[in-house]
């Protein structure tokens, strides 16, 4: 399948299709690509419209920022319009705020989706929700302008869109502790050192080092890189033993699909 048009186009989130790479742009550079629930919706539908036939998606923001974090206005008493405030929802049972968190979570989840490999390409500010937007992605590459940020902590909130989980796999423990509660900036050359970036680009560099990284993806069959990605995925929460069986029995379904004995 090939498409120049936008599969999808709406509320600061753009889906684009070529064959099988798919393209998910933030569109809202005049407001550094601030998020707010219209785009976390539209995030979800973009995941829910992706063909198929597409195993590689990179995830990019327009103009200097990748994204600067969630839009402030959510936390006026106006709020956005046509929704209530993240004070309204504070207002809410347990139940009601819970489910609208979740609901809000969606967004970053289909990203480590098994069949998919997925990469962000982050330059400029990528704080806070931003930040955990990248995390949401297999792998990173960054222009040397790059700034990431957790300022969650520092506002009297958490980091809650599921980016706490990959920042303590990429970078430990107690460096994510400390990244979190001082809020501080991690620049390029830092994010490359401790695991948080795959690759650092000039700025003018990154679409293309984006593209030239997918297509090496799309070079494997795609049934061994979903495998493998279930592999490294797990290897986290299993034993030693309980890896070495889940190697065994990845491997048997690969040679038993290349003899021609597969389901």
């Amino acid at each position: 399948m090939t498409s120049v048009e936008p599969v999808l186009d709406k509320d600061g989130v753009r889906l684009v299709v070529t064959d099988r790479t798919a393209t998910v742009t933030l569109t809202g550079p005049a407001r550094r690509n601030a998020q707010s629930p219209a785009l976390w919706r539209a995030l979800v539908e973009a995941g829910q419209a992706l063909p198929g036939a597409v195993c590689v998606v990179v995830l990019r923001g327009e103009g200097p920022s990748f994204s600067a974090g969630l839009d402030r206005q959510g936390f006026t008493p106006e709020g956005f319009d046509g929704e209530p405030s993240f004070l309204d929802l504070a207002r809410g049972t347990d139940k009601e705020l819970d489910a609208a968190i979740a609901g809000y979570q969606e967004a970053f989840t289909w990203w480590r989706r098994s069949d998919l490999v997925t990469i962000a390409a982050v330059q400029g500010h990528a704080i806070g929700a931003g930040f955990q937007l990248a995390l949401a992605c297999d792998l990173r590459i960054v222009a040397e302008d790059v700034q990431f940020a957790m300022r969650e902590t520092g506002l009297g909130l958490v980091p809650d869109l599921t980016g706490t989980h990959p920042l303590v796999g990429l970078v430990g423990y107690a460096r994510a502790l400390e990244i979190c509660v001082t809020g501080r900036y991690v620049q390029a050359a830092e994010a490359e050192r401790i695991g948080l970036a795959n690759l650092v680009v000039p700025a003018d560099q990154l679409d293309a080092a984006a593209s030239d990284l997918a297509a090496a993806l799309l070079g494997a069959p795609r049934d061994a890189v979903i495998e493998t990605k279930a592999l490294l995925q797990g290897a986290t929460r299993r034993g030693y033993e309980e890896q070495r069986a889940a190697e065994r029995a990845a491997q048997a379904r690969r040679l038993r699909d290349l003899a021609g004995l597969g389901d």
